[in-house]
């Protein structure tokens, strides 16, 4: 056994504590948060903080959630918070009780976050089986990830890092990397990115704005016009992300997939559904390096 692994572990109790609880199987590679880190300020705030949310938002459904690695495991929570967030309905069972079916469970809910959030599997931080292990890591980025997709306006603490063990199984023994990860995003970057040319103008030229909108009206009835589209109001027509959609159809080329909004958009949450699939067809572009509230 490597010696850094052990020094990780500063006391024999967490060490037998760890290897009593988990099982780290041949050729099998696993990250998680070490020890130390658990009791990170920071990190316990943002466990409070998720966890007053979700009681929040599922309270009519009378599910209390106290401990995010004891009550997300088997996805009834995750069920109940992605139908009352996105107006999801999930073909598959309210409960599991067998590992066999949270497992299948686990799986249809984990392909509808990817496909909301307009993720690739190599960009997911968290798997069916790290959630069904109760990995704390895994269940705190797609917690984080669930929030900022369908709830941005939730003051989410920034900065939140943890550090980091990765253990690997070999054939020559227990192999282990540290390293340190963000859980949320650094709030000093995202300000600084935030100055932009339009922060300026708003503040310093406020007369010139009307002259500006102007211009936008003009390129983006240039482009949605060949749809048969007329936009005349730039903060009313855009609010609901359709025109938005449209015009980032057009200019990049490619079809949206109507199944993948929606085209009259009936309430809130299906408006920020719109905006949010505008703002990561933008990300993932790389047309938008800076941190844009949907709201």
């Amino acid at each position: 056994m490597d010696s850094d692994f052990l020094n990780v572990f500063t006391q024999p109790s967490t060490l037998d504590q760890f290897l009593n609880e988990t099982v780290i199987a041949k050729g099998e590679k696993r990250k998680l948060i070490k020890p130390t880190s658990r009791n990170n300020p920071k990190l316990e705030q943002l466990k409070l903080l998720l966890i007053d949310w979700m009681n929040r938002t599922l309270q009519e459904e009378h599910i209390v959630v106290k401990s995010l690695e004891e009550d997300l495991y088997d996805g009834l929570v995750l069920h109940h918070l992605l139908e009352k967030l996105g107006s999801l309905k999930l073909d598959v069972d309210k409960m599991a009780l067998t590992e066999k079916k949270q497992r299948q469970k686990l799986s249809v809910i984990m392909e509808a976050v990817a496909k909301c959030l307009q993720l690739e599997e190599s960009q997911l931080k968290w798997s069916v089986e790290s959630i069904l292990t109760k990995d704390l890591l895994s269940t705190l980025h797609l917690l984080v990830a669930i929030a900022q997709h369908f709830d941005p306006s939730l003051a989410l603490p920034p900065n939140v890092q943890v550090e980091t063990i990765t253990i690997e199984n070999t054939s020559g023994g227990l192999k282990t990397s540290s390293a340190v990860e963000n859980i949320t995003d650094n709030k000093e970057n995202t300000e600084a990115q935030s100055n932009d040319p339009f922060d300026e103008l708003f503040s310093r030229a406020p007369d010139k704005l009307e002259a500006v909108k102007k211009v936008f009206l003009q390129f983006v009835n240039q482009h949605v016009g060949k749809l048969g589209l007329s936009v005349k109001d730039i903060e009313s027509q855009f609010s609901d992300g359709v025109i938005l959609l449209i015009l980032i159809g057009q200019l990049e080329g490619y079809f949206l997939n109507l199944r993948n909004f929606f085209l009259t958009p009936a309430s809130t949450t299906e408006m920020l559904h719109n905006v949010n699939l505008a703002l990561d067809l933008l990300a993932d572009g790389g047309l938008l390096s800076f941190s844009v509230n949907s709201e």
